[in-house]
């Protein structure tokens, strides 16, 4: 016979309430910054325009700088400090590498930007003035209505992408949770805070959303209908907004809900005889299949990058832990064993890392643990609460919630834990960051 637990104590695991004093650690407080690895001269783009709108190319070189140094990987140099011209005169010549190798430039970005009546069009080049070499040479096109802010985000990740060999994210969104209205509500924001709009509007309360792998759909638990927590789905236009898993009777409470890989199935945690158990099904709810059966509380599942396995939140030893398991189920493996409460674990886009909360010394913070439990560490670790961790679709930041400020405030943070960013401010609590995937 299963024991029944409450829907109370079930809401409170997922909102991840505090439980007896954890084991004590020393706190380790992040240095919120260092100097970045590599100077960046930009140039001012030349106007090559047959349309009388072409955006100011001042301000689209400083977008361009501002993406840059959000990076955490550049730093810029300063115009005044050119030997070369500071505005483009060619992409098709070679540069004087000295008269920017001199000035201590590890890259050059240099470009041209047009538009006609229909398109934006910016052309660049990078270069690596130390082996004179030229790095990229490339060309983007978008309707000449749209922001230009968001082309020069693109080039930045292609420079970064030159450099490091992974993709910068400046041009990505986070979705995350404000009650700066009164009600929970979805937001989503650039990634680095620009932007910041409301997905939903329901006036009810709405939690954990996370993005489909192709970046165009939203999904998120909702109290919106029948006064308990069903899944619904917010999207860019592709896919059909309102309830998810339309098959499924809305008469067991749909706590949360995450995408494979593939985007083909989602794990969610459905209410089982008072419990909460882990399933997987299509979006249509259909093929519902079973994936934890046990009288424990089995929350926030979590998709490795392959769609193997998952990762998730356990009681089922006294105390939430985190465990992995086939993506088709069967026995789980307990991961965590340091603290004596762990929660909301999320796979890095690698698959090296798992980030979770532990709560140390009366507090959350953010730490990474491998997946065969070997290593242990933390990663964000300060004297108030840091929850929620979100990674970066090139792995190399991690998105959070921190009290650090007073209110829940979103902040990024690189993945070596320096350059804690804060995105959010002064608006409500912010929770619940979900990092978006790379722009298509």
């Amino acid at each position: 016979m299963r024991t029944r637990q409450s829907p109370i104590l079930i809401a409170l695991l997922l909102a991840l309430a505090m439980p007896a004093a954890a084991q004590q650690r020393p706190a380790v407080v992040v240095d919120p910054g260092r100097k970045q690895a590599y100077d960046v001269a930009v140039q001012r783009f030349a106007e090559r325009s047959t349309a009388p709108r072409l955006p100011g190319t001042e301000k689209f070189r400083e977008d361009l700088g501002r993406a840059l140094e959000y990076s955490g990987v550049f730093e810029l140099v300063n115009p005044r400090a050119f030997l070369g011209p500071e505005v483009t005169d060619s992409l098709e010549k070679p540069i004087v590498c000295s008269d920017w190798s001199q000035i201590g430039a590890d890259a050059l970005v240099q470009g041209e930007l047009a538009r006609d009546p229909q398109l934006l069009t910016a052309d660049f080049r990078v270069w690596d003035p130390s082996r004179c070499t030229s790095l990229i040479h490339k060309r983007y096109r978008q309707p000449a209505s749209s922001d230009p802010t968001l082309l020069a985000k693109r080039i930045a990740d292609d420079v970064v992408e030159a450099f490091l060999g992974v993709r910068g994210v400046s041009s990505t969104d986070i979705a995350f949770v404000s009650n700066r209205r009164g009600n929970a509500e979805i937001f989503v924001m650039g990634a680095d805070g620009s932007g910041q709009r409301a997905a939903t509007a329901n006036r009810s309360i709405n939690n954990f959303p996370a993005w489909s792998p192709d970046g165009d759909s939203i999904i998120y638990t909702s109290y919106r209908q029948a006064n308990r927590p069903l899944l619904f789905l917010s999207t860019r236009g592709k896919g059909r907004p309102g309830r998810l898993l339309p098959r499924l009777p809305t008469e067991r409470a749909q706590y949360r809900g995450v995408w494979s890989p593939k985007g083909d199935r989602i794990a969610l945690v459905l209410s089982e005889e008072g419990a909460a158990e882990i399933y997987s099904a299509r979006p249509d709810g259909s093929d519902l299949r079973r994936l934890t059966n046990h009288r424990a509380i089995d929350v926030s599942p979590t998709f490795s990058p392959d769609g193997s396995r998952i990762a998730f939140v356990s009681d089922r030893s006294g105390a939430p832990q985190v465990y992995l398991m086939s993506a088709s189920g069967g026995e789980p493996k307990r991961l965590t064993f340091q603290g004596s409460y762990n929660t909301n674990p999320v796979w890095s886009p690698d698959g090296q890392w798992i980030a979770y909360e532990s709560r140390i010394g009366g507090q959350f913070d953010i730490w990474l643990i491998d997946p065969d439990g070997s290593t242990n560490v933390p990663i964000v670790a300060h004297p108030r609460n840091d929850e929620g961790p979100s990674w970066a679709p090139n792995g190399r930041m991690l998105a959070f919630s921190s009290k650090r400020f007073g209110r829940a405030e979103i902040c990024v943070v690189d993945i070596g834990g320096e350059n804690v960013r804060r995105l959010t401010q002064g608006a409500g609590d912010n929770t619940a960051p979900s990092w978006g995937p790379f722009p298509r």
